[in-house]
């Protein structure tokens, strides 16, 4: 994978485009995600799809400023306006990060997703953030097997017995540990994109808001919230257990069939084991 580097308002920022045309997605991943992890979100997108690494994640630049959601959204758009996207997906802090460039401007992108949004305007105080900084911890100390459990203990109960699952947390604790993201982790546990979501009225292009049930860290109000907040949203609640882990192909056929669309033919259908709203 041979990816590029952007100068961005901090610092270098790491990024990646496939595929060709429009149109032209980026990709904004999650805490202590990497564009690995993102890309399988892109896989039935048309056009060109552009992933990037956040300020401390990949080869981007690790900056003494602090982490804010404001500081993750300028990143956000600095690649965002080098690739000329016109769409734009967040994954739960990537999610944060598109709200926070949203309430500067609310029209830069046709249509946006937001999958697996974790914060709005409040901050959290629920058990599912003590894990972050529990997760801070383990990552300074370079203990991967403890930081791997704590991953781990983040999956659906009904998919921590899989290998493949097991693999994946000890991989990314093998990733994460000695890195700048523990300081993310500690700093964005309690910080919110913006503090009054009403500025999202103003974002009346197509939205998808994606979320799934029994998930703490990213609860199924945030999502509802979100999507209520935005004029012209579709919700859609999945199944417990992981969306890449059971619902990849549903979540394939949801966000390509709907980052794929034009503007006036865009259909997002129910599909099996979900909640629509």
């Amino acid at each position: 994978m041979i990816t590029s580097l952007l100068e961005g308002p901090d610092g270098l920022l790491e990024f990646i485009t496939t595929g060709s045309g429009l149109p032209a997605t980026v990709f904004a991943h999650g805490m202590a995600g990497s564009i690995q992890t993102t890309r399988p979100f892109g896989s039935g997108v048309r056009g060109s799809r552009t992933f990037m690494h956040f300020r401390g994640h990949g080869a981007s630049a690790a900056p003494e400023t602090p982490w804010t959601y404001a500081a993750l959204g300028g990143e956000l758009r600095a690649v965002a306006d080098h690739v000329r996207a016109t769409q734009a997906l967040g994954v739960s802090m990537g999610a944060g990060a598109l709200c926070a460039l949203l309430a500067h401007t609310p029209l830069r992108f046709q249509r946006l997703a937001f999958v697996m949004p974790a914060v709005l305007d409040r901050p959290r105080t629920d058990e599912a953030l003590d894990r972050l900084v529990q997760m801070a911890r383990r990552a300074d100390d370079r203990d991967v097997e403890a930081l791997a459990a704590l991953l781990l203990a983040g999956e659906h109960v009904s998919v921590r017995t899989q290998p493949a699952v097991q693999l994946w947390c000890r991989r990314q604790a093998g990733a994460l540990v000695g890195t700048p993201v523990s300081r993310a982790l500690r700093a964005l546990a309690t910080a919110v994109p913006f503090t009054d979501r009403a500025v999202l009225a103003a974002v009346t292009v197509p939205a998808l808001v994606i979320a799934q049930e029994q998930d703490p860290a990213h609860p199924v109000w945030v999502a509802e919230q979100l999507a209520a907040a935005l004029p012209d949203a579709h919700l859609e609640v999945l199944a417990p257990g992981g969306l890449m882990w059971r619902h990849r192909a549903v979540m394939r056929d949801l966000i390509g069939g709907f980052l794929s669309s034009t503007p006036h033919d865009v259909t997002v259908s129910t599909v099996e084991g979900a909640r629509s709203g």
